[in-house]
């Protein structure tokens, strides 16, 4: 069995399913493998690790870092999760389009959010434990973020009334989010 990699309609968003080795004891999987990422397309080196711990109908995001920004690998450790990556690149032919997956502690799935999208997730289960990669260092000054909600986007979300920061609850629409706080697309 090897690493599996999946386009997705945005540009650079990859679906990753590792290769899982269950016995009887459990299973055995490699969470990352710098040459076999590189393979598939994922060229990033990753400078920082991140862990989140959630209660169910948690939201997180979406964010984003303008100056400092973050492509990513996320996946859940323990629990599940709806992943969400949103096109925010000006001039990109997929702007404003999101794309999202279940990541399980089960499904052994990871999602590649490079630099440009933002990204957020919400809790299915009763808690989530997400990990995720970054390509560069967090950078407060830098974190901007974007609506969970926003109506132009549209996101599927699976839950209705979520738990959400202060900070999340506040973020502009994308239609409200000045130009010079967004990415450029460069093809």
């Amino acid at each position: 069995m090897t690493m599996k990699s999946f386009k997705t309609p945005l540009f650079g968003v990859h679906l990753v399913e590792p290769a899982v080795f269950p016995d009887e004891r459990g299973f055995f999987l490699e969470t990352y493998h710098r040459q076999k990422y590189r393979d598939q397309g994922i060229k990033v080196p990753f400078v920082q690790d991140n862990h989140s711990h959630s209660r169910q109908h948690v939201l997180r995001g979406l964010h984003y870092q303008l100056h400092h920004a973050q492509d990513k690998l996320v996946y859940a450790l323990s629990g599940a999760i709806f992943d969400v990556a949103v096109d925010i690149r000006r001039g990109s032919p997929t702007f404003g389009r999101w794309f999202g997956a279940e990541l399980s502690a089960e499904n052994h799935r990871q999602l590649f959010v490079p630099q440009g999208f933002a990204h957020g997730f919400c809790v299915l289960s009763e808690t989530a434990d997400v990990l995720y990669k970054c390509s560069d260092f967090y950078s407060p000054e830098h974190e901007y973020g974007l609506l969970w909600s926003d109506p132009g986007l549209a996101i599927q979300w699976p839950v209705e009334d979520p738990v959400l920061s202060a900070k999340d609850a506040g973020y502009p629409s994308l239609g409200e989010i000045p130009e010079a706080q967004l990415p450029v697309y460069n093809g």
